[in-house]
């Protein structure tokens, strides 16, 4: 298997390197790294929150709301992937579906005007 830009190094290495392509709002690169990071660690929720958010930026909506789900399945008080969820769900036209992620992201976040 050929090592590519994307996979070389410790995870610690790749977890930054994700994270310097996000904050360059180079968010297919970002999830480039950060997909093998998640297939390697999937039980971790904080590179596969970053993959969704990345996919999210990059108009990858359904890879996005697929990661977004795991993680709500796993941890359904996770408030920012309730709320990314939401917002997911939102941006694909499916507002219905939107709103129960989207109260619950309120209640958990302590804005019960929201809800």
């Amino acid at each position: 298997m050929e090592t590519t830009y994307y996979d070389h190094g410790t995870q610690a290495e790749r977890w930054e390197r994700a994270r310097m392509f996000f904050d360059a709002k180079d968010y297919a690169a970002a999830a480039r790294v950060l997909d093998g990071l998640v297939e390697e660690e999937p039980e971790q929720t904080a590179p596969r929150l970053l993959l969704a958010r990345a996919y999210y930026h990059s108009a990858q909506l359904r890879r996005a709301e697929a990661e977004l789900r795991v993680i709500v399945e796993r941890d359904p008080v996770e408030h920012y992937a309730r709320l990314m969820l939401g917002r997911t769900l939102q941006r694909q036209g499916r507002q219905e579906e939107a709103e129960p992620h989207l109260r619950i992201a309120s209640a958990l976040a302590g804005d019960f005007d929201q809800i």
